[in-house]
C-alpha cells in the first residue's frame, strides 16, 4: 500500500515526535509499504525517510523545483519526483496515494490533510484519512468537526471518513480494514 504522510520538516520540541516518527517510519518499511512524503531531508520528514529505507521499505518524495533550489531534498530515496509548484505537488501525492496521514505537523501538513479530509467527504476519494493524534495533538481539530456537526454545517456522515488514531496500532488496525 502507498502512505502518504503529511508532517514537518521541522524537528519540533517533543522527543515523543522523534520516537513515534521513527516507530511509523520502521513500521511502513517493514510491513512492505511504500511511503509518499514531501521530499525532504530535514526535520521529521527526513528521519520519517530514513526510518523507512533503513527497515528496507521504498521512499517516493515529491518536491516542487522552489525546494530544489534550497536544497533541502532527500537524496538517497528510491525516487524523487519534481513538480513545477505545490498545487502540483499536492496532486501527485494524492495520485500516488492509497492512505492518507497526517503526522503531528505545522500550516502546511494542516493545509494538505484537510485537502484529504475535504475529498473524502465529498466522496472524491475513496481511501483512508487519519490524523495521528499523538498525546492529543489534533484534539482541537477534533472539537472544531464536531462543532461543525452541531451548527449543522457538515453531517456525521460526511465526516465518517475522517479517522483519528492515538497511535501506531490505532493506523494499523485502520489500514487493514481499507
Amino acid at each position: 500500500m502507498n502512505i502518504t504522510v503529511y508532517l514537518g520538516a521541522n524537528q519540533g520540541n517533543d522527543p515523543a515526535l522523534g520516537r513515534a516518527v521513527e516507530e511509523l517510519g520502521r513500521w511502513i518499511g517493514e510491513s512492505g509499504h511504500r511511503l509518499i512524503y514531501g521530499g525532504s531531508k530535514s526535520g521529521l520528514m527526513g528521519v520519517l525517510a530514513d526510518c523507512v529505507l533503513n527497515a528496507g521499505g521504498e521512499v517516493i518524495g515529491v518536491e516542487p523545483e522552489f525546494f530544489m533550489e534550497r536544497a533541502v531534498q532527500h537524496t538517497g530515496l528510491t525516487r524523487l519526483i519534481v513538480t513545477k509548484d505545490m498545487s502540483e505537488r499536492k496532486a501527485k501525492m494524492i495520485q500516488l496515494g492509497q492512505a492518507f496521514l497526517a503526522f503531528p505537523g505545522g500550516t502546511g501538513t494542516l493545509e494538505e490533510i484537510s485537502e484529504i479530509m475535504s475529498k473524502v467527504s465529498l466522496g472524491q476519494l475513496d481511501a483512508p484519512c487519519i490524523l495521528y493524534n499523538l498525546d492529543g495533538y489534533y484534539d482541537s481539530l477534533r472539537t472544531l468537526l464536531d462543532h461543525m456537526v452541531e451548527k449543522g454545517l457538515s453531517t456525521p456522515e460526511r465526516q465518517a471518513g475522517i479517522r483519528f488514531a492515538r497511535d501506531l496500532g490505532e493506523i494499523r488496525e485502520i489500514l487493514a480494514q481499507a
